[in-house]
């Protein structure tokens, strides 16, 4: 253990000696939960298919000729459930760990990728696409019809991103209170924008921003996997370069550059990587809220608050918190399908309670 880490120990400690479980162990739990809320994701649905028929659907064991029932088996889960499931893990990792990196960068465990407003930037590009989608521009840009959504509401993350570190900098330093202030005045200026939309919007309009405002996987693809991979895999990689420094930063600013960190380089890494990994999430399936302030408390309480395992932890829990709210939300109204954010709302929003009451000390925990 590093001496960053035996000082951030020391520092958040409270009562008693606090044991915490071997990372290696940590990893491999979660790892299978993981693997096993897939596997089930994969067989339950409005046409569900039995675990004694999952491997001839995964093309493991050969199956009979003319077999009709594992030819549909087949086009179901590799079609639409596997695509689904891996797009559910990939967007509840990145939220995730975007949660764990803006909770080190704001030290403070009620940080959320939604409070700079990027996921509001984003939703606010969303709406109006949706919007513009029935105008007479929409005849001009026809050929990107089926990526309009999605392109919208990255650009308008990206864009969020961009004024928001601008305002937030100045003789190359950022200031970390600057931006959480910034990024709520522009959600607040980005939900007006969204208010807005609504009011001109007509009944259908209005039925897709509504969806969209609350999040969906309805649309998941494996063109939509292959988007999110890239986002994921460098923002996993990355984790091992600012791990250490956002250890020492929850110290103090000058305690961390006393013991060779280079904040601002640091601030901007973590901003840039927490907008990339917010808007790509965004982008494809909607506002989807709570992952990112549920999942790294939970695990802090765990584990402790050392990045180096917090932050590939909350990879793990975000996947499989939201592979299993995503399967819940295609089944529990089937054939109906619930939004996505309000089965997230509905369990993180007592969390978010309970975490401030026990900042409060009116409850224990």
């Amino acid at each position: 253990m590093s001496v960053a880490e035996v000082k951030l120990n020391a520092f958040v400690k409270t009562n008693g000696r606090v044991r915490r479980p071997p990372a290696l162990i940590v990893l491999c739990v979660l790892a299978a939960a993981l693997l096993v809320t897939m596997l089930l994701a994969a067989t339950v649905g409005a046409a569900g298919i039995p675990l004694a028929r999952l491997p001839a659907a995964l093309g493991l064991v050969a199956s009979e000729p003319g077999n009709a029932l594992a030819a549909r088996d087949q086009l179901i889960l590799w079609s639409i459930r596997i695509p689904r499931v891996a797009v559910a893990a990939m967007i509840g990792g990145l939220l995730g760990a975007s949660g764990a990196i803006m909770q080190g960068l704001f030290r403070n465990p009620l940080a959320d990728p939604a409070l700079v407003g990027v996921s509001s930037g984003g939703a606010f590009a969303a709406a109006g696409a949706i919007v513009i989608s029935d105008s007479h521009f929409a005849t001009h840009i026809l050929f990107l019809q089926p990526y309009l959504l999605p392109l919208a509401a990255f650009v308008g993350s990206l864009a969020t991103t961009i004024i928001l570190y601008r305002i937030a900098s100045r003789s190359g330093r950022t200031s970390i209170a600057i931006f959480l202030l910034a990024g709520l005045a522009i959600a607040a200026i980005a939900n007006a924008g969204i208010g807005l939309l609504v009011f001109i919007a007509d009944d259908r309009q209005l039925r897709d921003i509504t969806f969209w405002l609350l999040g969906s996987l309805s649309g998941a693809t494996w063109s939509k996997a292959a988007t999110l991979a890239p986002v994921l895999a460098i923002g996993v990689a990355a984790m091992a370069f600012i791990s250490r420094g956002l250890d020492v930063l929850i110290l103090g600013e000058s305690e961390a550059f006393h013991t060779g960190v280079d904040v601002e380089r640091l601030k901007r890494i973590c901003i840039v990587l927490v907008s990339a990994m917010t808007g790509a999430a965004v982008s494809v399936c909607g506002v989807v809220g709570f992952v990112g302030i549920v999942v790294p408390h939970l695990l802090r309480l765990v584990i402790g608050p050392g990045h180096r395992l917090l932050l590939p932890a909350s990879v793990g829990l975000g996947a499989s918190l939201l592979v299993g709210a995503d399967t819940l939300a295609r089944t529990i109204v089937a054939p109906a399908e619930m939004p996505i954010g309000i089965l997230t709302a509905a369990v993180g929003a007592p969390i978010f309670l309970l975490i401030l009451l026990r900042q409060r000390g009116l409850v224990g925990l």
